[in-house]
């Protein structure tokens, strides 16, 4: 286990997510006295080439014939993203354009700045329990790895319509 107090917290984003999400790593950094926040977006159309000891990555696209840019833009979505949400936020953080399955991209991130733990939110779907079981980014970390997942919830269930798995 790694000590919360002054180590990085690991937190997985992806575009247009909730702000909940930053807002509640950036609480848990300022509380934990930790020295960063490392926000990183796992893209699953591309594959990791080599992998650098600040956890970054050089990659490239899963289709050889798909030379296009957008990938930079969807990192400088997300960085303005959380620069928006954060503002001056006392507690310094990165963003890391990471590529492949997310829950091994973050855990290679979580590994390489010596990370205390990991913030994720939930999915935003009409079916969550499926969705919860066929590819819950925080149950394959919780299941593959040994630091703690605080799972941001981004939508509130209302009971009254029926149980969420139905």
């Amino acid at each position: 286990m790694v000590d919360f107090h002054a180590h990085p917290i690991v937190v997985g984003v992806i575009p247009d997510q909730p702000p909940l999400v930053a807002l509640t790593a950036a609480t848990m950094a300022r509380a934990v006295g930790s020295p960063a926040i490392h926000f990183g977006y796992a893209d699953p159309s591309r594959y990791v080439v080599d992998e650098h000891a600040d956890g970054s990555v050089r990659h490239a696209p899963v289709d050889p014939d798909d030379a296009d840019e957008q990938w930079r833009e969807t990192a400088e979505t997300l960085t303005e993203q959380i620069r928006a949400t954060l503002g001056g936020d006392s507690v310094p953080w990165h963003f890391h354009y990471l590529a492949g399955r997310p829950d091994r991209a973050l855990t290679h991130l979580a590994r390489a700045v010596d990370a205390a733990g990991f913030v994720v939110g939930t999915r935003i779907g009409k079916h969550p329990m499926r969705e919860f079981l066929s590819g819950s980014v925080s149950v394959r970390l919780s299941h593959h790895q040994h630091r703690p997942v605080i799972v941001v919830p981004l939508q509130v269930v209302d009971w009254s319509d029926g149980l969420p798995w139905q």
